[in-house]
């Protein structure tokens, strides 16, 4: 079922989360024990990100460098056929446009159809750890919304080589990040939210946004996408705190502020439990206002930890 269809007729807010595929070298298991506490909790759907290739060097034993390409965590499209088929829920995997050329993007989109997933995330991606700015494969994608309408394309049964003879059409379903607080590269949040309205007219069906810990922020953002003609569901995502750091690593990870009445909780904790019940907490109230405001679903932000996220399940769904 898609994404949208669900958001639309679901007569309650949503439960939906997000997940990491385990690092090369460790099992599927680590996602289902991921799962498994939050299955009771009946997820709507179930997000799995893609990581592209990163670039490291290694000293040869003649002293010079070589430059190795290396893959972290792959197994996104194996992970969400393998989730949709054990737990019977709709997942959305992650495309991105970093490290695909434009006949890789439609060979992962047939490969999608195939398997029955019709629902994705559309993203540009994050530059690859070391760069300090993105730059597309050749012959690939710059933009996110230039992903969007080559998925909206093979919905309409185009395709790259024109000379295909009877191209069936996809039907997927596109949802699409936005940023409360904006993107890092945009010169500011009016320009952000110009951009986001593109990836809707090309044919984005929902947004699910980027973690934030002021609601207000949300609220506002919400109120601005709507004066500029954005109709389509605006999902939250929470992202619970669980350590002593997050304090310094969530600003300079996502790009976001964090309140002051926060930041002093965290402080007064001696230790990374006593900052996961501080979390839990935050996001329970943040949950409880959002669902009182109207969200039309909550999306959580595990990263493959998801005890805290039961926790505010439990008080929230």
């Amino acid at each position: 079922m898609k994404v949208i269809d669900k958001i639309k007729n679901s007569k309650k807010p949503l439960f939906t989360f997000e997940l990491l595929p385990p690092l090369k070298g460790h099992t599927i298991q680590e996602i289902y024990n991921t799962i498994d506490p939050l299955i009771e909790f009946n997820p709507a759907y179930i997000n799995i990100t893609y990581h592209q290739q990163e670039v490291i060097y290694k000293t040869r034993p003649d002293g010079l460098m070589e430059k190795r390409v290396i893959r972290k965590r792959p197994g996104t499209v194996a992970i969400a056929a393998a989730i949709q088929n054990k737990y019977k829920i709709t997942v959305v995997p992650h495309m991105i446009c970093g490290g695909f050329t434009k006949e890789e993007t439609e060979d992962a989109l047939i490969d999608f159809q195939f398997l029955g997933i019709d629902n994705l995330l559309a993203l540009r991606g994050d530059p690859p750890k070391g760069a300090r700015q993105f730059i597309a494969e050749p012959g690939g994608h710059s933009h996110s919304s230039e992903l969007i309408e080559q998925i909206m394309n093979l919905n309409k049964g185009i395709y790259l080589n024109e000379d295909l003879v009877d191209a069936m059409p996809t039907d997927f379903s596109v949802g699409i990040a936005g940023y409360p607080e904006k993107h890092v590269e945009a010169p500011n949040l009016e320009s952000d939210l110009e951009y986001l309205k593109l990836k809707v007219d090309k044919g984005a069906d929902y947004i699910v946004t980027q973690l934030f810990y002021d609601n207000q922020t949300f609220y506002s953002f919400v109120d601005k996408c709507r004066k500029i003609g954005i109709d389509v569901p605006i999902i939250p995502g929470i992202k619970p705190v669980s350590t002593l750091n997050d304090i310094s690593l969530l600003p300079q990870t996502f790009h976001i502020d964090l309140p002051n009445d926060l930041v002093q909780e965290i402080k007064k904790c001696k230790s990374n439990k006593e900052v996961r019940v501080v979390g839990v907490e935050w996001a329970i109230e943040q949950s409880k206002q959002l669902i009182k405001y109207g969200a039309p679903g909550i999306h959580y932000y595990t990263l493959d930890q998801s005890d805290n996220v039961k926790k505010i399940a439990q008080a929230i769904f």
